[in-house]
């Protein structure tokens, strides 16, 4: 089934609910908006004579064009090709290339300089959202929805690249659809009085939480801003109410800050879905004292997207049950459609406390990388999804992350897990952020070095983290330097990017 009868379906059993918000500001209600989807769809299809299962690009800030491009794509039966707005043109470019797409939308910003990049004999039109010529995309008539195969290519997202060229993962209908499904089961419940927020990058997991909006007929809010502002926000949810987002634990942090900082009531939130990246237990309890049971957690990845596990607002919200510490340390349990293992290097699965590596399958798992049979035989194995990450299960099915296998620390044979460690420096209440890489080292093979961001206005010692750890961890993880950063160098998502770091360390 093609994703984009979902807004057809809402358009036409309610075709007169607002759908799109650029601020508080209603643009386009259902009806209006299947119908622009309809008109782009019959553009790329008439005059621009792509094909159904073609490529087609965005490289876009958040805007509200944004999702009418995307079922306009999915509308006339071809495959989106999100590209992160944060990126080089020369980055984008090449996964304009690698992709093989025959159309671009892109924000006007970029199109003079990625124009310049591209070949001539790839993409046939370049569109700007916002522009005359793509204000003329309405006249075209609108096309009836094109039928899709469950299993054909719908969304080619290109992973961050951090150890070499990007690869493109190909999700499809039925992965995008069983994502929606799963949310509604393990994440939250979506009514039509709901708001959308895209504050996070509408090319990443924002992007892919409109379904289930538009499954009910909610709205959909882009901010003024075009992205992530604590401020804005606040003002939304005291004037609109009810927003949804997603956001990496970056983000939370920063809402949370804010609130707490103004003591504004947060009864205008109504969920905050958090995932992307490791959210330590000392943010998430502060987020729930100050916010209250508005969390839900997910882990998954773009080759299962946004669908591995899921710790619900009830398991955050448990105080009373005894181990309400540890389960607030973990991504929880695996959502309903899929199975998860923590298995040795042969795939078999290892017993509760035992670490090991996530392996996830169901209908969410992607269909393979683009163009590399060689990355899709590593990645997909024996039925399962390997997803490079480190975890160990407990007796009740909760999973807690280690690390990417390529960040757990080998020193002197033993292995040191940096999120343990990070764990107990985010203790120290003068810590604001901490990352823990290894370093080269020539007798111990790696030892541990500890980046810290202190809060504004407070200083720590070398000397008080180091007591820190040797109070909770063994010696021999507790880091053997400590740099004081200003900041961390991270991606547009709010990831801190480890290989920067070991380079930075590396050079001085």
């Amino acid at each position: 089934m093609n994703v984009a009868r979902l807004l057809a379906r809402s358009a036409h059993v309610h075709p007169g609910r607002p759908a799109v918000l650029h601020g508080e500001r209603v643009l386009f209600d259902y009806r209006e908006l299947a119908d622009r989807a309809a008109r782009i769809a019959g553009h790329l299809r008439g005059r621009t004579g792509l094909q159904p299962g073609d490529r087609v690009a965005l490289f876009m800030h958040n805007c509200p064009e944004y999702l009418e491009v995307l079922y306009g794509v999915w509308w006339a039966g071809l495959a989106v090709v999100p590209i992160n707005a944060k990126l080089h043109a020369r980055e984008a470019a090449y996964i304009v290339e690698n992709s093989g797409a025959a159309a671009l939308f892109v924000s006007e910003d970029f199109a003079a300089e990625l124009a310049g990049l591209l070949p001539g004999d790839g993409v046939r039109e370049l569109h700007i959202p916002g522009s005359a010529a793509y204000g003329a995309l309405f006249q075209s008539p609108p096309l009836e929805l094109q039928p899709r195969d469950s299993d054909a290519l719908a969304w080619l997202f290109y992973t961050s690249g951090t150890t070499g060229r990007p690869k493109g993962v190909m999700q499809t209908h039925r992965n995008l659809l069983t994502m929606a499904a799963c949310y509604f089961m393990d994440v939250d419940a979506v009514t039509p009085d709901d708001v959308m927020v895209y504050a996070a990058p509408m090319s990443h997991g924002a992007g892919l939480y409109n379904f289930m909006q538009v499954i009910k007929a909610a709205r959909h809010l882009i901010p003024e801003s075009g992205g992530f502002d604590a401020d804005e926000l606040i003002a939304l949810s005291q004037r609109i109410g009810g927003l949804t987002l997603f956001a990496a634990p970056t983000m939370v942090k920063r809402l949370v800050d804010r609130i707490e900082a103004t003591g504004v009531a947060p009864s205008g939130f109504k969920t905050i879905v958090y995932g992307g990246g490791p959210m330590y237990v000392e943010d998430i309890r502060r987020a729930l004292d100050v916010m209250g049971d508005r969390f839900v957690q997910i882990y998954g990845q773009g080759e299962s997207p946004m669908t591995i596990t899921a710790l619900s607002r009830e398991q955050l919200a448990d105080r009373a049950d005894p181990r309400w510490p540890q389960r607030i340390a973990s991504v929880g349990c695996a959502q309903a459609l899929v199975e998860v293992r923590v298995a040795d290097d042969g795939g078999n699965p290892l017993p509760p406390g035992t670490t090991g590596e996530v392996l996830v399958r169901g209908e969410s798992v992607m269909a393979g990388y683009w163009g590399n049979a060689d990355a899709t035989a590593s990645a997909l194995r024996g039925g399962w999804l390997w997803t490079g990450d480190l975890g160990v299960m407990d007796e009740d099915g909760y999973l807690t992350l280690k690390d990417r296998s390529k960040d757990v620390i080998i020193s002197g044979g033993s292995n040191i897990y940096p999120r343990e460690v990070e764990e107990v420096l985010l203790m120290h209440p003068a810590v604001s952020e901490v990352s823990v890489i290894g370093r080269p080292h020539p007798e111990w093979g790696e030892e541990v070095v500890a980046c810290v961001v202190c809060r504004q206005g407070q200083r720590v010692t070398a000397a008080e983290l180091d007591a820190l750890c040797i109070a909770h961890i063994a010696r021999f993880k507790r880091p053997k330097e400590y740099r004081f950063l200003d900041e961390m160098p991270k991606n547009n998502y709010g990831k801190v990017l480890k290989t920067a770091l070991r380079a930075r360390i590396n050079e001085q």
